[in-house]
């Protein structure tokens, strides 16, 4: 039988081995026993087939679940923890607002309303898709959120543009929402989980929160503002288009009950996100029991049949596989394995500032890579008072350095809410990974020294 293998499988087939014999023969093997090398080789294995593509992500997922279960490397709750997650259910719920917003006719009516001030070029196009995406993580402290609000009205505005699914101006429009949504509010406080996981973790051990203005001083003129150009940069550069302008608009029909009542149901939905640090209730279960709401027979709005044949199970099975890929990391003890050798490795010292900055940067970074991003803060702020003694830093200049390694992801399975993202626009995460792989090299040479200087004239350093 002839096997025709394209190249993203073959690139697999020939990593794959590769991974597993450097970690098997190398001394890498010599800090784990025996279930941790297994972990890690399948944790690798999985990684390989995320990145490449080579196979459907979803049978990825379920290859990588159903391998760690035989191979006994974890309980079952850790590797199916992703169930469990509010991610997953978070996913769910705007797959269902997303059918909605579509069958409704309230999505094309917003993008409607955007089209005609952004499709003059697709520069602004961009530009205008990622500002607004940004300046939404001033509002919502989810980014799962955002991205369940922003990508459907973001993809009826490709849509309006004239752009077809699989062109570049549909994924450049995908990839702007997905890490506008995500990328620079790392640098906006109570944004996103990794950055709530480092004050929860540092007022516990240290008794120390950064205040929301100081915070947004020393992270947002770098993390934030030149992290936005540069993805608008570089959707530019890899995924060149031209909206169609439409010059016979044609007048817009007034609202209809549907659309009144998604309206009202987005709007409670957007306020209890808002004011989850009132209420307490994750955001998760407020997105389902607005789901609930519009998947209920006659006061609903989207259809048995919708729900049947719209709803994406793969993206759920995918987001389960990442999650609980994260979890196994945890378990294992991979990840605090990598971050307590990095600890010991660091070239720190008072005499050395910028080479104690970049030491530090770096460990958060790819500490990130091996336990994801929320994992940084829960693996490094233990170390941090060490740390500090080391490098003549202040401790909470040595926290904040974490916020660099979190926000820089080199592979989108670091971040879910980037792969809820893309899915959510029904765009292959290759195309995240592509633009995370160039982009990375770029933030840890230039973006990671200006920041220094930053942080010097703040005198944070």
């Amino acid at each position: 039988m002839k096997l025709n293998l394209h190249r993203a499988q073959l690139s697999a087939l020939l990593l794959i081995p590769c991974a597993i014999a450097v970690i098997t023969l190398s001394d890498i093997a010599s800090l784990f026993d025996q279930n941790q090398l297994l972990a890690a080789c399948l944790i690798i294995s999985a990684l390989i087939l995320f990145a490449t593509s080579a196979i459907p992500e979803h049978i990825t997922a379920l290859i990588f679940m159903v391998s760690a279960m035989l191979l006994a490397l974890a309980p079952a709750e850790v590797v199916f923890s992703g169930f469990t997650s509010t991610a997953c259910w978070l996913i769910f719920s705007g797959l269902i607002i997303g059918i909605a917003i579509n069958e409704t006719g309230l999505a094309k009516r917003i993008a409607h309303t955007f089209v005609g001030r952004l499709d003059s070029s697709y520069a602004k196009l961009i530009s205008g898709i990622v500002i607004m995406a940004t300046l939404l993580g001033f509002l919502m402290p989810s980014s799962m959120g955002r991205a369940v609000i922003f990508i459907p009205i973001a993809m009826a505005i490709a849509s309006g543009c004239g752009f077809s699914k699989e062109s570049n101006g549909y994924i450049g429009v995908a990839l702007a929402a997905a890490f506008g949504c995500h990328v620079p509010t790392f640098a906006i406080l109570p944004a996103n989980v990794p950055n709530m996981v480092l004050i929860g973790s540092a007022e516990s051990i240290y008794n120390w929160v950064p205040l929301y203005a100081e915070y947004l001083l020393l992270h947002f003129p770098v993390l934030g503002i030149l992290k936005a150009i540069l993805i608008i940069g570089l959707i530019l550069w890899l995924y060149p288009d031209t909206p169609k302008r439409s010059n016979n608009q044609q007048p817009v029909p007034s609202i209809s009950d549907a659309e009144f009542k998604l309206i009202a149901v987005m709007f409670i939905t957007l306020s209890f996100w808002l004011t989850d640090s009132l209420h307490q209730i994750s955001a998760a279960w407020i997105g389902l029991t607005a789901a609930c709401f519009l998947l209920m027979p006659g006061i609903g709005l989207v259809s048995q049949e919708s729900f049947n044949s719209k709803l994406k199970m793969g993206s759920l099975i995918f987001v389960v596989g990442i999650l609980g890929l994260g979890s196994l990391i945890n378990h294992s003890g991979i990840g605090e394995i990598s971050g307590t050798l990095l600890n010991n490795w660091l070239p720190l010292s008072p005499d050395q500032s910028f080479l104690s900055y970049l030491s530090l940067a770096f460990t958060a970074f790819v500490t990130g890579v091996f336990t994801t991003l929320p994992g940084v803060p829960a693996v490094l702020t233990p170390f941090a008072e060490q740390m500090s003694l080391n490098s003549g830093f202040s401790l909470e200049a040595v926290l904040m350095t974490q916020v660099l390694g979190f926000s820089t992801i080199l592979f989108p399975f670091q971040s879910a809410p980037l792969i809820v993202g893309m899915q959510l626009a029904g765009v292959p995460i290759k195309h995240a990974a592509k633009v995370c792989l160039i982009s990375t090299p770029l933030i840890l040479l230039i973006f990671y020294p200006l920041d220094y200087l930053w942080w010097c004239l703040l005198d944070w350093i």
